[in-house]
């Protein structure tokens, strides 16, 4: 993968580098608060969802191997997923608890402790302007689970990126693809444009309910990604 952490001098092992008892702290200069805005990036070749979510797990899978400290990739991976579910003060928390370093107030460069360099690529950190969303197979579709004797509904919390709540009638034997034709039949919010989000992982539209292991009075985050060519 691309640029992740710095090297160590010539001579100097990386591994006592961490291990060093009463090691001074080293710090990469200033320190910014997390800004809200994330970044804007174009694809080379317009990018399904899947594709986006592979590319992701394949880095966030192999970044810990190019050195670095595992605990602070497995901060920053949960920052950034708090970043892209709009919860910026979960993220700050995890960033200052883990003592990283922000010179630019952004993940795409930061420092541990130890002044060892982790930079993450924008794809982790935001979904392209070229997104394409992908359509389920089943979406309208009634499967044998959902028979009237067998469904039973409750209340499903959805907070909105915009800060809104919103509670719908879901079944665990929902999937996920239903459920955002639910969101756009009450608030208006086309289901291309909703990004849902659960424990820091996002839900495809095939996935059911059930899947997602949510309990009573949980909250669901939906980010609103409406296309540029409607942000007037």
């Amino acid at each position: 993968m691309g640029g992740c952490v710095g090297r160590p001098p010539a001579g100097e092992n990386p591994r006592s580098r961490g291990r060093a008892a009463g090691h001074p702290r080293k710090r990469a200069g200033r320190n910014e608060p997390l800004k809200k805005d994330r970044p804007k990036w174009k694809s080379d070749y317009p990018m399904t969802d899947g594709q986006l979510r592979s590319k992701r797990d394949e880095f966030w899978d192999t970044a810990p191997a190019f050195e670095g400290r595992k605990e602070i990739w497995d901060a920053l991976k949960a920052a950034a997923y708090a970043m892209e579910a709009n919860d910026l003060e979960l993220a700050q928390a995890i960033v200052d608890g883990a003592s990283i370093t922000l010179p630019h107030g952004s993940l795409t460069e930061c420092y541990d402790e130890l002044g060892n360099r982790y930079q993450l690529p924008v794809y982790c950190l935001a979904p392209p302007v070229n997104l394409i969303m992908e359509r389920s197979d089943e979406e309208g579709a009634d499967t044998p689970e959902q028979a009237p004797n067998t469904r039973r509904e409750f209340q499903l919390k959805v907070r909105l990126s915009t800060g809104k709540d919103v509670k719908l009638n879901a079944s665990m034997t929902d999937t996920i693809g239903q459920l955002k034709k639910q969101l756009f039949a009450e608030e208006k919010i086309d289901p291309s444009w909703q990004r849902w989000f659960f424990s820091g992982k996002l839900l495809t539209d095939r996935m059911k309910l059930q899947e997602t292991k949510i309990q009573k009075d949980f909250v669901i985050q939906v980010i609103v990604n409406q296309p540029l060519e409607t942000e007037k």
